[in-house]
């Protein structure tokens, strides 16, 4: 179950691609006649815990404010402690980390850790439509589509409008994931019954920073962490609102290209049509990269990536409306690196993120520059890892016709080469992904199956193309994993006006419920 293991599995062959989707389809099947947490039963769970929910949403949780994470780390210390689980605070720097165990263990199961993040993204008050975002407010749609605040003991009402929302910093990402965790064990006590997994929690307190401190944390615990399986309830739905299941994401690194001009910035006047302008040459270079089509021309780039007839099936089943996504983002035609959106994502990305050269606007002035500079990221895979795409680069830059120094060139570089430049790689988080087939992915996607719409098969994502702090988790606990989503896809977070839909949180505590009623084969 490692994901070591991916590169081995990736040559499998077509149709062991699709025994493993028909393995796949009939797991979920076994799952989909009784979940044992009916609605109204998660229902009941999920508004007795909304006191809490709201308590914990008004603590101030900004990433880089020791003392508030702090407060937050004690607050969910106590709140899982009351529930039985053995706690402790992982230092980190004054700013430290929770893990949680359920105590009672059950012989030959699975254990599952389950990784949520109790840090927040700083606010800006002024941006939000509500007197203060670490105050939770209740808001539903006015028959004029504007959300409008109401009384907070809505949410106790019978029956409760699914479609209210909380409305606060947090309120999705990620403390209502992390209060519909602790629902769903209120929710077994309540019926007498105990988890069918051996159960971890991991609350990150940096998630927001970018989980710079998850590889010391998790290395120093490394056997207390020990997992056969990792879960992540972190961000957003897919747009659809259909149950949600991602096996990998892809890495992202930074690389920085520098094309060296003249000793120092020189009158375009006098010089112009005389000596090179590096800006231009930045350009052209560029261009060289990548085709009309936004294929990246870089020799071997996508050679890695092969994907089996099932798992095109299955990306295709995603069900994105990409006429509605050209018309959002404003593109008539969008590029062809994949036959879909989905495909697209599983290969890595070549994408400039930022370009300089001179000044612009009132700075500028009529001059020659002495150096461009262009910034990329690359979205990495699993199969294409940072250094084998930097190595990729290196070669092509040097193909175009310029040699490449590290520092600035010396007085024998400008007179010997006439293209010089200078190729840099930055860090950056790693691809990580588990294979659709794996027992821990043919799990959680029965679960969903069971608790969602009959006639609504959920999303599956073989590997997402966003970039989220995992890989060190992951590797270091050499278990596979799956984030499994939970909140609404329009939450807004890390933006103003971020909000938690009711009916999601009740649904949330359904899915983990039966999660950790349902062992792992």
């Amino acid at each position: 179950m490692s994901p070591s293991t991916n590169a081995k599995n990736r040559g499998q062959s077509r149709l062991s691609g699709l025994l493993c989707f028909v393995l796949c389809i009939q797991a979920s099947a076994a799952f989909s006649q009784s979940p044992w947490l009916s609605h109204d039963a998660a229902l009941k769970s999920a508004q007795a815990t909304l006191p809490e929910y709201l308590e914990l949403v008004a603590l101030p949780n900004d990433a880089i404010v020791p003392a508030d994470i702090q407060k937050n780390t004690d607050w969910l210390d106590r709140a899982f402690a009351k529930r039985g689980f053995t706690t402790r605070q992982l230092a980190n720097n004054g700013k430290p980390m929770l893990y949680a165990e359920w105590p009672k263990k059950v012989a030959g199961a699975k254990t599952v850790l389950f990784y949520m993040h109790l840090d927040g993204q700083p606010v800006v008050p002024s941006e939000w439509s509500q007197p203060d975002p670490w105050k939770p407010v209740v808001k539903r749609r006015s028959n004029t589509g504007t959300w409008e605040i109401i009384a907070t003991d809505r949410l106790f009402a019978q029956p409760l409008d699914p479609d209210l929302r909380v409305y606060a910093r947090s309120s999705s990402d990620d403390k209502g994931p992390i209060i519909m965790f602790l629902a769903a064990f209120d929710a077994l006590k309540a019926a007498g019954l105990e988890p069918a997994l051996n159960v971890k929690v991991l609350l990150d307190s940096e998630e927001e920073k970018g989980s710079p401190s998850i590889p010391a944390v998790v290395k120093a615990n490394r056997e207390l962490l020990r997992a056969d399986g990792i879960v992540i309830h972190d961000g957003p739905r897919h747009a659809s609102e259909r149950p949600t299941l991602i096996f990998g994401n892809r890495g992202a690194t930074r690389v920085t290209l520098t094309v060296f001009g003249p000793r120092a910035p020189l009158h375009s006047g006098h010089y112009g049509n005389y000596v090179p302008n590096p800006a231009i040459r930045l350009a052209t270079l560029i261009a060289s990269m990548k085709d009309d089509q936004g294929r990246v021309k870089v020799e071997g780039y996508y050679d890695r990536i092969k994907l089996s007839e099932a798992e095109k099936k299955i990306l295709a089943e995603t069900g994105d409306d990409e006429a509605a996504i050209r018309q959002r983002v404003g593109i008539a035609k969008a590029e062809t690196v994949g036959g879909t959106l989905q495909e697209a994502l599983q290969y890595p990305s070549l994408n400039v993120r930022g370009m300089a050269a001179a000044s612009v606007g009132a700075k500028a002035s009529n001059v020659i520059p002495e150096r461009a500079i262009a910034e990329f990221d690359l979205r990495t895979t699993p199969e294409a890892p940072p250094t084998y795409l930097f190595g990729l680069m290196e070669a092509h830059v040097k193909k175009q016709g310029y040699h490449l120094i590290k520092g600035e060139p010396t007085d024998a570089d400008r007179s010997t080469h006439d293209k010089i430049a200078q190729l840099t790689m930055g860090t950056g988080g790693r691809a990580v992904r588990t294979p659709l087939d794996s027992p821990l992915g043919q799990w959680a996607f029965g679960v969903l199956k069971a608790t969602g719409r009959p006639d609504q098969n959920p999303v599956r994502i073989r590997m997402m193309g966003g970039s989220v702090p995992t890989d060190s988790l992951v590797e270091i606990l050499d278990a596979p994993f799956v984030i499994l989503p939970l909140v609404n896809g329009d939450n807004n977070q890390h933006t103003y006006d971020e909000n938690m839909r009711i009916g999601h949180y009740v649904d949330g505590v359904r899915t983990i419920g039966t999660l950790l009623r349902e062992s792992i084969r």
